[in-house]
């Protein structure tokens, strides 16, 4: 995505008002969603070590920022990507039983990143995980866990319209859950980041089900990696995959805007299936994937949720860096600024 510049922005806090806000907003959302999901805190990590399998691939393509360990005889440490696969690790650690998880605040740098209105080469976002029972492996429970977090965000949208009223809520008050082969059909013309917008622009939230597994025209709707979501389990409906993106509808970029990506986790069986698909079993050596598959981790449910895209969206700013502190190209900062965007 290139840059984005509306037509008459006019930022509805100024810089000041605008940290104010994002840490009312931190502070309440991260509390309402531990209390809605029943997690607890725990302190992440920045870096883990290279080889172990636990940082997360994301598309498959992306490298890590890495770093050498003097005091650790040269060992390799990287910078996570996220922690989708370190939490579900901490909860055998800590053995949480069903229906408990974990949340941490994650940070994390991609340099892979296209540099534009809704991404930046940091990323903090809330990565939480959830103990489930095995029978909870499937659709329903999915969309009922989407169905809580929608609410706590619908929740975040109302207070801040009490704070400032001028800042009028956008988000409709259900999600719509449609999976990507039902927009692939209704739209095959279209590429996945169209078929997204139309569908989002119809409903306003949206989402969007079955992110990893080829669709019907052979291509997957987005890459995700394999060892952590399950994309590839039949979901009772006809479709493959117990996963998803959260979407809104941005209506200052008219763009989609994506929140959250998350869903069921693998199990053993669908880890191999999807390690299989992708060519790439070597990793079934690794530390993580030879624990997942020996089915010393528990079944779990997790995902990530953007805290600055969350502030961004719910404060209706126009680009991240006026959420968030981070490194932009000139020419950027200048459009911004321009356009009224004050990038922080």
């Amino acid at each position: 995505m290139s840059l984005i510049i509306p037509k008459k922005y006019k930022q509805k806090l100024l810089p000041e008002t605008t940290e104010i806000a994002i840490k009312d907003i931190k502070d309440r959302f991260q509390r309402q969603l531990a209390e809605a999901l029943n997690l607890r805190r725990v302190t992440a990590p920045l870096f883990v070590l290279s080889g172990i399998g636990l940082n997360d691939d994301l598309n498959g393509v992306e490298h890590p920022v890495s770093f050498t360990i003097d005091a650790m005889g040269g060992a390799h440490a990287e910078v996570v990507h996220s922690l989708a696969k370190w939490k579900r690790a901490k909860l055998a650690a800590y053995d949480i039983a069903p229906g408990y998880g974990l949340y941490t605040d994650m940070n994390a740098i991609r340099t892979s990143e296209d540099l534009d209105n809704l991404h930046s080469l940091y990323v903090d976002q809330w990565d939480w995980e959830k103990t489930i029972r095995s029978e909870d492996r499937n659709l329903a429970y999915l969309k009922a866990t989407v169905e809580t977090i929608y609410a706590v965000v619908r929740d975040i949208e109302q207070h801040i319209y009490r704070q400032f009223p001028h800042i009028t809520p956008r988000l409709p008050e259900k999600i719509t859950f449609i999976h990507s082969e039902e927009l692939l059909r209704q739209y095959p013309d279209k590429t996945p980041r169209e078929r997204e917008a139309l569908a989002a622009k119809q409903y306003g939230a949206i989402f969007l089900l079955g992110i990893g597994a080829p669709l019907s025209n052979g291509e997957p709707h987005d890459g995700r990696a394999p060892d952590y979501d399950d994309w590839i389990t039949p979901d009772g409906e006809g479709f493959r995959g117990l996963n998803g993106d959260i979407i809104f509808w941005d209506n200052i970029l008219e763009t989609p805007f994506e929140l959250s990506s998350m869903g069921i986790r693998v199990s053993p069986e669908s880890l191999a299936a999807q390690l299989e698909m992708r060519g790439c079993t070597d990793r079934s050596s690794l530390p993580f994937h030879r624990a997942l598959l020996g089915g010393e981790l528990p079944a779990s449910i997790g995902g990530g949720i953007g805290q600055s895209r969350l502030c961004m969206f719910m404060l209706q700013k126009a680009h991240i860096g006026e959420v968030q502190a981070s490194i932009w190209p000139k020419s950027q900062l200048e459009a911004c600024k321009g356009a009224g965007m004050e990038i922080l």
